[in-house]
């Protein structure tokens, strides 16, 4: 198996709030990022496969490109992420992004293929995810 990481960028708008904690409670626990805000995101995208022994490529990256613009960056590239539907109901987290991306990637490449889903959101926070119960 071979694994190959693919990297995509998007830049949206969000803010950290909690439906379940009062507007105070959010800027308490959240700080500036209850207010709205930016990033620069990238999106890391890791998937696995066996290399083709005529074409040499274990992973046809037109189809991970295809894959992850249609169901991922056209849905949050320059959005608020509060209002994406695929994101509806979420903490825009980083952590959280990271699992709902997975959820969204999953179905749209190979059974098995996605490996991993990282999201940077700063210099100084990145967010990984591969599956399983989080």
């Amino acid at each position: 198996m071979v694994e190959l990481t693919r990297v995509y960028h998007f830049s949206a708008a969000h803010r950290l709030t909690s439906a379940a904690l009062s507007p105070e409670q959010n800027a308490t626990l959240y700080g500036d990022c209850h207010r709205p805000h930016g990033h620069n995101y990238y999106l890391e995208v890791t998937v696995a496969g066996r290399p083709d022994p005529t074409t040499g490529m274990a992973v046809d990256l037109v189809r991970l490109d295809g894959a992850v613009s249609g169901a991922v960056l056209t849905q949050v590239d320059h959005r608020a992420l509060e209002e994406v539907p695929a994101l509806s109901g979420i903490v825009t987290t980083g952590e959280s992004l990271a699992r709902a991306f997975w959820r969204i990637l999953a179905p749209a490449l190979p059974a098995g293929a996605l490996k991993r889903v990282t999201v940077v959101e700063t210099a100084k926070n990145r967010f990984h995810y591969e599956g399983g119960e989080a």
